[in-house]
């Protein structure tokens, strides 16, 4: 299991050492122990775990180092985050990275800060909070998974991307956004980033959008 994920994030050219390795194979035991009580994931075997989730999150960590660029520090915020499959992958694939979880169930929040603390990660923050309620960020990078229809997400997530930012939604086809919808929150489409599961043969997709200074080219 840990192989086939090493072997995965370094075909999108992230390297995970042995601590990274050994922290996401925890992660996965803490999903495992308290899937049923917290209906976190319905996959039959620990082996899904890595490659359906922890998987997930590393294309997204892949994408985010690389749009990163040379910054040495930076900030990224996992919406809706459930049981943290993107947003702590992406927190031990990129030490770097300042990484807000947020969710809006006090029982999943709950479990997060304690996966936090069980993998000593100093990186990752837990925000309760329910998106639309109240604004969180902005930051650098933005993601989630698995929220409903982007149509629908944009105008939850748009102003938690700072201006030069970058947006990135899970998709499971390519799904051409409404450009006016998108302009009116500042937001502009990019190509999208197709990735293959291990295991799978199917692409799968995150739709990437930037976020403009006002009066920028859309």
């Amino acid at each position: 299991m840990q192989n086939k994920m090493r072997e995965f994030a370094a075909s999108l050219g992230l390297e995970l050492n042995a601590q990274q390795t050994q922290q996401l194979a925890a992660y996965a035991e803490l999903v495992w122990e308290k899937k049923g009580f917290l209906n976190l994931t319905s996959v039959a075997d620990k082996e899904e775990i890595f490659t359906r989730h922890i998987c997930d999150g590393l294309a997204a960590a892949a994408f985010f180092k690389q749009a990163a660029g040379e910054k040495k520090a930076f900030s990224l915020a996992d919406m809706g985050s459930g049981a943290g499959y993107i947003g702590l992958a992406c927190a031990v694939a990129l030490p770097q990275a300042r990484v807000s979880l947020v969710d809006s169930l006090e029982k999943r929040c709950s479990f997060l800060n304690w996966a936090v603390l069980k993998l000593g990660l100093k990186n990752v923050s837990v925000v309760c909070m329910r998106l639309g309620q109240k604004q969180t960020g902005p930051f650098d990078f933005v993601t989630e998974r698995a929220m409903g229809q982007i149509n629908d997400i944009l105008p939850l997530v748009a102003c938690a991307v700072k201006e030069g930012g970058l947006f990135a939604a899970y998709q499971s086809q390519p799904a051409q956004a409404d450009r006016a919808l998108a302009k009116r929150f500042g937001l502009m489409e990019k190509e999208p980033v197709a990735y293959t599961l291990p295991g799978e043969e199917k692409a799968r997709y995150l739709a990437v959008f930037a976020k403009q200074a006002p009066g920028g080219e859309q």
